[in-house]
């Protein structure tokens, strides 16, 4: 029996690995992005999230393609993965960009769930939720985005109460990743690259299939009887001091 997972922010350098770790495990893969791109997919639908969250035809229309593509057994997994990260100090935050942070990192997660429910439901499947370790540690200037990736945890665990044993949801929480966007950033900064890694007790920064994997696990039967989680996927960043040795 074909099982379909639909990832959306397929484009981007963990989306692109989900697919590729999705469509090696078997898997139907549904991908969604504002663009088209060059991940591994079965089908692609192409979706603006921002009216996705504000106009209710759209969204139907949207989620019926989505149907269109499922088989007959429903959807065995749901990746949200899009996301956007508007950086900005507390003086600077404009009301604009609250709004498009959390209908991309929050809203439209919820409505996905939500719009499709019912194929979740019919195949037993689970919802993986891509957070950040930004939900619980943070640092200046990510006020909006890390308020997004706490909400999202949050949302997380309450669908996870509210929905019980019809869909397992559960949420990553990667720190910095290899992606190509994170790469460039650090083009012509080789020392703070290097120290943006030393700070991982791994010593090391997240490549992308590593979170792609976490992911391809929770949706598994393997993790059956997690729901509720959010696993850090961050090198020990998160449990580490960074005092003065």
């Amino acid at each position: 029996m074909s099982q379909a997972v639909l990832i959306t922010g397929a484009n981007g350098g963990i989306g692109q690995a989900l697919c590729q770790s999705f469509k090696e495990a078997g898997y139907v893969v549904i991908a969604s992005d504002r663009v088209a791109g060059n991940c591994v997919c079965d089908a692609f639908i192409q979706a603006d999230v921002e009216v996705f969250c504000t106009d209710s035809q759209y969204r139907e229309d949207i989620l019926s393609k989505v149907r269109y593509y499922l088989p007959d057994s429903g959807m065995f997994g749901l990746i949200n993965n899009a996301a956007i990260q508007i950086l900005g100090k507390t003086e600077e935050i404009q009301v604009e960009q609250w709004h498009h942070t959390l209908n991309t990192n929050l809203v439209a997660p919820f409505l996905l769930i939500q719009g499709l429910l019912p194929e979740l439901k019919k195949a037993g499947g689970s919802v993986v939720n891509i957070a950040s370790v930004h939900a619980t540690n943070t640092k200046p200037g990510f006020v909006c985005y890390a308020t997004s990736k706490s909400a999202l945890v949050g949302l997380t665990k309450a669908m996870a109460v509210d929905l019980g044993a019809a869909v397992r949801m559960n949420a990553i929480c990667p720190a910095a990743t290899a992606t190509p966007m994170l790469l460039a950033g650090f083009e012509g900064k080789e020392e703070e690259f290097r120290q943006l890694s030393r700070m991982h007790p791994l010593g090391r920064i997240a490549e992308p299939q590593e979170v792609a994997q976490v992911a391809l696990f929770l949706v598994s039967p393997q993790a059956s009887f997690i729901t509720g989680a959010s696993l850090s996927v961050d090198g020990g960043i998160g449990v580490r001091l960074h005092d003065p040795v």
